[in-house]
C-alpha cells in the first residue's frame, strides 16, 4: 500500500495495524555518529500511549520500543533504524459487529471502496494506533535537531469550547504535562477536564486545537515552490488522524487584516540576527524559515466513535444502526500533543538535511 513513507532526505516508513501483532517503522537519513538516548525515545512514546489518564482510552499498552537495527553501541551507524512496538492488549473481537458495517465518519467505507477489502479490527491501518511509530521517529529526529539548538513543543489550546487565553507561546514540557489535558494553564486545564469528562459520561466526544512552536530553527530551511517549509509541515500534520485544519502564524485571523497591519517589520537585533516585531508570518516567509519561532496551530475533529446509536449502511447498502464499541478517547487532544510534535520534528529534520545541500 502506497503512502506509508514521509520525507525525502530523512524518511520514515511505518507498518502495522491497531489489533495486529505489532507496529513499527524504519527511519532513514539521520547522520551516523549521533548518540541516542533510548530512554528519551521511550519517554516520548509514553506521552502518547493509551490508558495514561481517565481522559484517554482505557486500553493498556506498555508500548515498549525494540530497536532492531541502525544503532550500535548507543550511536547511529548511518544504516536504516528499524524498530518495533508489539501489541499486548489487542481485542479484535470488539469490532466483530462492524465487519460488514460502515461506521459514520470513519475510514471503513473509503478503505473498502479503495481496496475491496478492509481490516475492520479497530480500523486496522487507519487507526490512530499507527501513530506510535511516528512518535518513535520523531523522538529520534528530536535528538538530532537538539544538537543544532532546535526545540519543538506543543500544548492543548482548546477542547470543545473551553479555550486558553493568551495565544501561542513556548511552554516547557513539565508545565504542559502537569495536567492530563496537556493545557499549560491550570484554570483552563481544570475546565477542560470537566468538559471532557462530561462528554465521556454522555457517550460523546470533543474536538479542539493544539499549538506547536519550534524555536531555534535557523533561517534558510525549506525548499522553493512545491516543498515550501510550511507546505511540508502541513503535509506532515494533515497526515495525522482527525486533523481538519492547520494554520501558521496569524492563520485565518490574518486574512481580516490589511497588508499594512499584517506585514512583519524587521527590527534591529544582535549582529547577524534578524527579528520581526510581530511574527505574523509564523517564522516562515516565501516558504523558507526566517529565524523566528515557527508557530502553528492544528485543529482536530471530535473522535468519530461515540456511544450513541447512529444511522448508517452495511456493505450491501442496506440501512443499519451502529453502536460504538471498543476503547476510545473521549477527546484526542491530550494524546495528540506528542503526535503533533513528532510530525513537526520529522518535517524539520528533513528540512535540515536538505538544507545541507543548498550552498557551500
Amino acid at each position: 500500500m502506497a503512502g506509508n513513507t514521509f520525507g525525502e532526505a530523512v524518511r520514515l516508513t511505518t507498518f502495522g495495524e491497531s489489533h495486529g501483532m505489532a507496529l513499527g517503522g524504519v527511519l532513514e537519513g539521520l547522520p551516523a555518529g549521533l548518540t541516542v538516548d533510548w530512554a528519551d525515545v521511550q519517554a516520548d512514546v509514553a506521552r502518547r500511549r493509551p490508558g495514561q489518564s481517565r481522559l484517554t482510552t482505557p486500553r493498556q499498552e506498555a508500548d515498549e520500543v525494540e530497536c532492531l537495527s541502525g544503532i550500535f553501541e548507543g550511536k547511529t551507524t548511518g544504516a536504516p533504524i528499524g524498530f518495533v512496538i508489539r501489541n499486548s492488549n489487542a481485542k479484535p473481537s470488539d469490532y466483530d459487529h462492524i465487519k460488514d458495517t460502515f461506521r459514520p465518519s470513519h475510514a471503513d467505507y473509503t478503505y473498502t471502496i479503495k481496496y475491496g477489502f478492509r481490516d475492520h479490527r479497530g480500523g486496522g491501518r487507519a487507526s490512530a494506533r499507527e501513530t506510535v511509530s511516528r512518535v518513535v521517529g520523531g523522538a529520534l529526529a528530536r535528538q538530532w535537531l537538539r544538537t543544532m539548538g532546535v526545540e519543538v513543543g506543543a500544548f492543548v489550546e482548546r477542547a470543545g469550547d473551553v479555550a486558553m487565553a493568551g495565544g501561542a507561546g513556548w511552554f516547557d514540557r513539565s508545565i504542559v504535562d502537569a495536567s492530563p489535558t496537556r493545557c499549560p494553564d491550570p484554570e483552563t486545564a481544570a475546565a477542560m477536564t470537566t468538559a471532557i469528562e462530561a462528554a465521556r459520561r454522555a457517550g460523546d466526544t470533543l474536538g479542539g486545537s493544539v499549538v506547536c512552536v519550534a524555536r531555534g530553527v535557523p533561517a534558510g530551511w525549506g525548499e522553493p515552490v512545491f516543498d515550501k517549509l510550511h507546505a511540508v509541515l502541513a503535509h506532515a500534520l494533515f497526515s495525522l488522524p482527525a486533523v481538519k485544519g492547520v494554520e501558521f502564524g496569524s492563520g485565518f485571523a490574518g486574512t481580516f487584516l490589511s497588508g499594512s497591519a499584517h506585514n512583519d517589520a524587521f527590527v534591529p537585533g544582535l549582529p547577524g540576527e534578524v527579528r520581526t516585531a510581530t511574527n505574523r508570518s509564523g517564522g516562515i516567509q516565501g516558504g523558507i524559515s526566517n529565524g523566528e519561532d515557527i508557530v502553528l496551530r492544528v485543529g482536530f475533529k471530535p473522535v468519530a466513535t461515540i456511544r450513541a446509536t447512529q444511522a448508517s449502511v452495511d456493505s450491501e447498502g442496506r440501512p443499519v444502526e451502529v453502536v460504538g464499541k471498543g476503547r476510545h478517547d473521549p477527546c484526542v487532544l491530550p494524546r495528540a500533543v506528542p503526535l503533533v510534535e513528532a510530525m513537526a520534528l520529522l518535517a524539520l529534520a528533513d528540512a535540515a538535511q536538505r538544507a545541507r545541500m543548498n550552498r557551500l
